[in-house]
Order: C-alpha cells, then sequence, then structure tokens
C-alpha cells in the first residue's frame, strides 16, 4: 500500500450560537467534498469541522460569507 508522506486531515474547532449548528452541518454537507461538521457541545454551540488542509481555506472562506457568527478556537 502506498501511504502519503504528511498526513493531511484537519480538525478545525469552534464555537456558534446553538440554533445554528444544524444550518451549519447542512451547509457545510450541501458543499459534498469540502468537510463535515460534528457537534460536540450541543448547549455551548461548539462544533468540529473535519476537513483537508488543502480543501480547508476554500471552506473557511465559505463559512465566514455564510450569515452566522462563527468563532475559530
Amino acid at each position: 500500500m502506498n501511504f502519503p508522506e504528511e498526513q493531511k486531515d484537519l480538525i478545525i474547532k469552534a464555537r456558534i450560537d446553538r440554533s445554528e449548528i444544524q444550518m451549519l452541518c447542512k451547509w457545510v454537507e450541501g458543499l459534498g467534498h469540502l468537510g463535515i461538521v460534528t457537534t460536540t457541545n450541543k448547549v455551548l454551540g461548539d462544533v468540529m469541522i473535519q476537513t483537508t488542509k488543502d480543501c480547508w481555506p476554500e471552506l473557511k472562506q465559505v463559512i465566514e460569507q455564510m450569515p452566522i457568527e462563527i468563532e475559530f478556537l
């Protein structure tokens, strides 16, 4: 098997208003190949965005243009 020399997975932690978690998940899921959102603490609005180093710049730009307030931790 051939394995890449460098791991390209990236996990971004963020916090948003808990009422916006489902919408963020749907938006990112709709982008398909850029990432996956997992809720880590529903009460606090903590989420984890799984992506790759290559996809993160594009995904971050799209998320920052969404009508939600997000804090990257």
